[in-house]
């Protein structure tokens, strides 16, 4: 239900942009975000969305990546510029839902799209 895009080899200082479209509708209360694999790496946030405005950005992301969110589109995007060797990794887009009841709130994740950072 997420379709991550926008992957690729690219040499360091360069940039790229990723796009998520989700299948669901995202104007409902929710937090989009972007979280990146290294191998052998747990998985970790890189920025964040949320429905009512706000974005938030992991230390290795801040000053260098921007994260937006069309609604009408229903897709997130991550525009990443300085890129480094150790910004390689796998980047998965989420969606996290909010239900009145926490209980029903739901994770959907997308399958990944490649980003490779050469020196």
């Amino acid at each position: 239900q997420l379709q991550a895009s926008g992957g690729g080899l690219v040499q360091a200082g360069g940039s790229l942009r990723l796009s998520c479209v989700a299948s669901v509708d995202i104007t409902s209360r929710n937090t989009m975000a972007w979280y990146r694999q290294s191998p052998g790496m747990q998985r970790v946030l890189v920025a964040s969305s949320s429905s009512s405005g706000g974005t938030n950005y992991g230390d290795s992301a801040q000053g260098r990546f921007t994260m937006s969110r069309d609604n009408a589109k229903r897709t997130v995007y991550l525009q990443m510029t300085s890129l480094k060797p150790e910004d390689t990794g796998v980047y998965y887009c989420n969606l996290h839902t909010f239900a009145l009841s926490s209980k029903y709130d739901r994770d959907y994740w997308g399958l990944g799209t490649l980003v490779t950072v050469s020196s």
